[in-house]
């Protein structure tokens, strides 16, 4: 029998790595980026095309490397930043495996151009698929400059996992913007399609924190810096009021190198505990600087997990440095006894007080909530009157005679109010409730319905806005005074790649330029005393949040905007505007679910109930 065993060839070898190392064009920016950095840059220029997928090229200036360097590059597992094993203990560089370089190649058509300061004469190597198809001597200044195009030219299966320019672009300003807020003290530009996103000047942390996430977050920070014999932990954090709904700027970088740890986040949650509504995510980005010798950061191939020799002893060093910096700069909450509460006084609005509590207008309750059309189609004709037989013959059965014999519970406080309270009961006995100003009771036949506010509200949107993306009928109130709304460079690009569907629904969403854009017009049935630039806000954040679920961008926006203007929990709401909500409920074609899968409501059949007391 012949031997099977055989050695791969070195293109087959770097393609296999190269699907390891290289995931996406995100993936190609990162390895550029840190190799740009190892090689000494104060200056970083990175230019896009259709995210990536047509270019890719870093510009930088950096030490530049010889002829012999520049085609030792390509080769696997060569490398300048390690020489022997007990070296990987003691990393101070981005880089040290040596396969990124052949891995791209591997994949792509790749262009190096690269100069000594001190040489006269660059030289220029053009390699397609691992193989170099030209090397000369060239012109150039000094420093290094890549461009990888036509990414997964030959391997089509991986081109065709890719997604959306939209999605790609943002993985691709994640990486830049994790390397950026890093080395705060080089320069970095970004540039997409001819247009420049990023123009990141030198400066400190938060200088740069400023100038990636936009000007208002200078106010929302709360700097940390603390050291100890194990390790130093500096960076920022933002004050609890500031936190969003969905996890966004949450960074960690141990050792200049940017890191995911639940174990991690979970310690600086800990720190922020009473501070924060419930679901909520603050802000932080936070470098911990250790002994390199005290962690293993070669545990996976994109480098982005890392073991520490002791991680409690982190975690409880982490969390305490938090939380100190929140109680220094008196955000961490304080008893006064000389205040006096008022609990019927509450406010949602905790970050804006002087906003009055949003509800349904009461205008809107007698024509339509912002639900869905008037007229409702034969489907959810057919879910109304299915729905309407729950409540068949409950008038009857609660007008039944009461028994001969009654018992009731008396306290001073309902003493002469006898006749009164019992003739509000009866007017209310029928009547929607809510519970906590999150749930609403609802009384059928067989029992009764505990409808969840926010659920049902974003079930009713949501096939509103999607009737709505889909027919292109929309009508827009346009502002007496219109809104400017300035977000960060990263929120620009995607508010213009889906601006023609937001104003679809209704809105007059125009750009001003410098990642402003102003408000023009709100769609007409947006609920009245809504702040339409939190809704604007909320919908990027949410839109965003569900790029990964591979929807269709009208499923996606539908969703977002349901989620964004939708009843909160906590909102209270009259008897008629609960029942609104509960009818279009009813009258939507699929009522149990909200978008994102919960419940909107339960039943609560009363033979179940009677169970429940017996012994």
């Amino acid at each position: 029998m012949t031997d099977i065993i055989q050695l791969l060839p070195d293109a087959i070898a770097n393609q296999i790595a190269a699907g390891e190392v290289v995931q996406r064009p995100a993936s190609v920016v990162k390895e550029l980026l840190e190799n740009a950095i190892d090689a000494g840059s104060n200056e970083i220029k990175l230019i896009v095309k259709d995210a990536g997928k047509s270019l890719i090229q870093v510009i930088d200036n950096g030490c530049g490397m010889s002829e012999t360097d520049a085609r030792m590059c390509f080769e696997r597992h060569a490398t300048s930043k390690i020489r022997q094993a007990k070296d990987l203990f003691a990393i101070r560089t981005m880089g040290f495996r040596g396969e990124a370089m052949a891995s791209i190649a591997a994949i792509a058509h790749v262009e190096l151009k690269t100069r000594r300061h001190a040489d006269e004469l660059g030289i220029r190597i053009n390699i397609e698929g691992s193989e170099v198809k030209s090397q000369e001597a060239c012109q150039c200044a000094a420093g290094t400059s890549i461009s990888v195009k036509n990414l997964f030219y030959n391997v089509p299966a991986r081109r065709n996992f890719l997604k959306s320019n939209s999605v790609e672009m943002r993985h691709i300003m994640d990486e830049f913007q994790r390397v950026a807020i890093a080395y705060p003290e080089i320069f970095f530009s970004l540039h997409h399609n001819g247009s420049e996103v990023f123009h990141l000047q030198t400066g400190n942390l938060r200088q740069r924190i400023v100038g990636i996430f936009g000007t208002t977050w200078n106010k929302r920070l709360v700097p940390v810096n603390e050291e100890t014999d194990i390790l130093k932990i500096t960076g920022y954090v933002g004050k609890p009021e500031f936190a969003k709904k969905t996890r966004g700027e949450q960074l960690f970088f141990v050792n200049q190198r940017f890191i995911k740890s639940g174990y991690l986040n979970h310690a600086i949650m800990g720190a922020y505990e009473d501070l924060l509504a419930k679901d909520s995510f603050p802000f932080y980005v936070v470098f911990l600087d250790i002994d390199p010798s005290k962690i293993d950061i070669n545990v996976h191939p994109t480098k982005q997990e890392i073991k520490f020799d002791d991680e409690r002893l982190v975690y409880n060093y982490l969390k305490v440095a938090i939380r100190h910096a929140l109680g220094q700069y008196n955000i961490t909450p304080t008893l006064d006894f000389d205040q006096q509460v008022n609990f019927s006084q509450y406010n949602p609005n905790k970050a804006n007080p002087d906003k009055p509590v949003q509800t349904i207008s009461k205008t809107a309750a007698k024509s339509d909530l912002p639900g869905i059309p008037k007229k409702a189609n034969p489907l959810e004709q057919s879910n109304l009157q299915n729905w309407d037989k729950l409540y068949e013959g409950l008038e009857q059965f609660d007008e039944s005679p009461e028994p001969a014999e009654s018992m009731t519970i008396k306290s001073k406080w309902s003493e002469g109010n006898d006749q009164e309270l019992s003739g509000e009961l009866a007017k209310k006995q029928r009547a929607p409730y809510q519970i906590h100003s999150k749930y609403i009771v609802s009384q059928i036949k067989s029992g009764f319905l505990l409808i969840d506010q926010q659920a049902a509200h974003e079930r009713i949107l949501y096939e509103r806005f999607l009737a709505t993306l889909e027919q292109q009928q929309s009508s827009t109130q346009k502002q007496l005074f219109p809104k400017t709304i300035t977000v960060t460079p990263a929120d620009a690009e995607v508010i213009k790649s889906i601006g023609a569907q937001i104003n679809a629904l209704g809105f007059d969403l125009q750009e001003f330029g410098n990642n402003t854009f102003v408000i023009h017009g709100v769609p007409a049935d947006l609920p009245q005393g809504i702040d339409e630039q939190q809704v604007i806000e909320k919908l990027l954040e949410q839109y965003k949040g569900n790029l990964e679920l591979k929807l269709d961008i009208h499923d996606n926006i539908a969703r977002s905007m349901a989620r964004s203007s939708s009843i909160k929990r906590g909102q209270k709401m009259n008897a008629t505007e609960m029942q609104e909500l509960i009818d279009q409920l009813f009258a939507c074609s699929i009522p149990y679910k909200s978008p994102n899968g919960k419940n909107c409501f339960i039943t609560f059949e009363l033979e179940d109930l009677a169970k429940q007391f017996e012994g």
